[in-house]
């Protein structure tokens, strides 16, 4: 019968399901399963160990390889710079540093005399550090050797990070030179010790090309620049970010202005936005224009404060000051999706409004009173330079929030409408050239024409500048 053949084959299934289950729990909880585990537990663990230790030594071997070799194709030129700095007063100097399982070594330069005219050589002074590559004090990728002096670390990060030996070259170092160092050497140092690996190193060794020929990172530079015309205030991302708040507690509404190298061209054929960013309360240098720009004139800039980069950090105080943010700007929902980004990261942030930035002159006043209904602390304003800034000068005597901020494209990056340049290409400097791929028909007369007006631009003042300061001193 066709239903006694069901309940045979149902049967059958049944107790084979159950002999398989009486073997896994046999092989799983049995004496000789237990040993099996716990012998492929071990043949595991012995390989990753074995990986771990061969990549140790691959990696050991290079460092010593290649710093043999440069030292051996470099020795005339240290020769002669330690001749050199031996016969002014100088020689090979030494700096206690903390090493690998933070044991301490002696670090070896070139010390050239601070006030002599090889002060200008100062970059050769590291090549005796090879020295020390050689002898397994240091790696060519790693954390910054630091001084026993300098521990700033937590403790749960210190183990990981002394187990790997310091390096010439880090992502501290990288992004200092790229003035994109926004934040501290320690989270750098975390995240390159929890994501190290081969090509990791390869990638940082290649970005450290380009990186040595934007020179060294600036700490010390006045606290104002000014070139073309235009004033900069030369500010940290954490300094700037404190003095946005600082300015949304005060009575006074205040602007905020940020000055690319286009920005400094519109400026320099347009009298209503130059006027504009001279009577802002804050200009920030934004982008590697500047930055260079900077380098031209002896006007060093501190950091690369662009609005995109600040967002989290203003964030992080506004919300702690217990200020509130509206959004304006963009097309029809893209202030919306920045500040679904911004709640979901900052959920204690007070997000007064968003609003859209294509708005008719009849709408204007509608759009003013929805600014002002909410009571936002802060507004940030994305209708493009020169035209938000212009805006905002326009019509903050008009409007009940303190601090209102020009910052272009941010909310197309925070919308996630438009992808931000990865980490590695921002701190080779080429952001620029991302975002030129990404929209080339809009953007290729800005980045290429407007580039090089900005840099004929830039020459011509340095000239000028020259030109006066010989003349002043042929007066004297």
């Amino acid at each position: 019968m066709p239903g006694d053949n069901y309940e045979v084959e149902k049967h059958a299934k049944f107790l084979a399901g159950r002999q398989d289950l009486l073997i896994e729990l046999d092989g799983g909880l049995s004496a000789n399963g237990i040993r099996l585990r716990r012998r492929a537990h071990l043949r595991r663990s012995l390989a990753w160990s074995l990986a771990e230790r061969t990549a140790i030594v691959l990696r050991r071997g290079g460092d010593f390889l290649v710093a043999a070799l440069l030292l051996i194709i470099l020795s005339p030129v240290l020769l002669i710079a330690w001749l050199a700095a031996r016969l002014s007063g100088g020689g090979i100097g030494k700096q206690v540093r903390l090493g690998r399982w933070a044991t301490h070594f002696n670090l070896y330069h070139i010390q050239f005399p601070k006030n002599s005219v090889l002060a200008k050589f100062s970059f050769l002074e590291p090549l005796p550090t090879l020295y020390n590559v050689i002898k397994g004090d240091m790696s060519f990728i790693g954390p910054r050797p630091i001084a026993p002096s300098e521990e700033f670390i937590e403790k749960r990060l210190a183990w990981k990070r002394y187990n790997l030996r310091p390096g010439l070259l880090s992502l501290w170092w990288i992004r200092k030179r790229a003035n994109i160092a926004h934040a501290s050497e320690a989270s750098l140092d975390s995240e390159y010790v929890e994501t190290t690996s081969f090509w990791g190193d390869m990638g940082i060794a290649a970005r450290a090309i380009p990186a040595a020929f934007y020179g060294s990172g600036v700490s010390n530079a006045p606290p104002q620049i000014s070139f073309l015309g235009v004033r900069i205030d030369n500010l940290t991302m954490a300094e700037a970010s404190t003095r946005i708040v600082t300015l949304a507690q005060a009575n006074e509404p205040a602007q905020v202005c940020f000055v690319n190298a286009d920005c400094v061209n519109i400026a320099c054929a347009d009298d209503q936005y130059r006027t504009t960013l001279s009577q802002a309360n804050l200009v920030l240098a934004d982008g590697i224009g500047i930055r260079l720009a900077g380098a031209i004139l002896d006007q060093n800039v501190r950091e690369n404060v662009n609005g995109t980069d600040m967002l989290p950090y203003l964030c992080t105080a506004v919300e702690k000051a217990k200020l509130g943010i509206y959004l304006l700007g963009g097309k029809p929902g893209v202030a919306e999706d920045a500040a679904k980004w911004i709640a979901e990261h900052y959920p204690d942030l007070k997000l007064a409004g968003a609003a859209h930035g294509y708005f008719s002159p009849q709408e204007e006043a509608a759009v003013l009173q929805d600014i002002n209904s909410s009571h936002a602390d802060i507004l940030l304003v994305a209708l493009g330079a020169p035209r938000q800034d212009k805006w905002i000068a326009t019509n903050k005597a008009n409007l009940n929030t303190r601090v209102l901020i020009g910052v272009g494209g941010l909310l197309d990056f925070y919308s996630g409408r438009i992808p931000r340049a990865p980490f590695w290409v921002r701190e080779l400097g080429m952001e620029w050239f991302y975002r030129f791929c990404q929209e080339p028909r809009r953007m290729w007369r800005r980045y290429f024409l407007g580039n090089l007006d900005f840099l004929y631009r830039v020459i011509c003042e340095r000239m000028r500048v020259r030109a006066a300061q010989r003349i002043e001193g042929n007066a004297r």
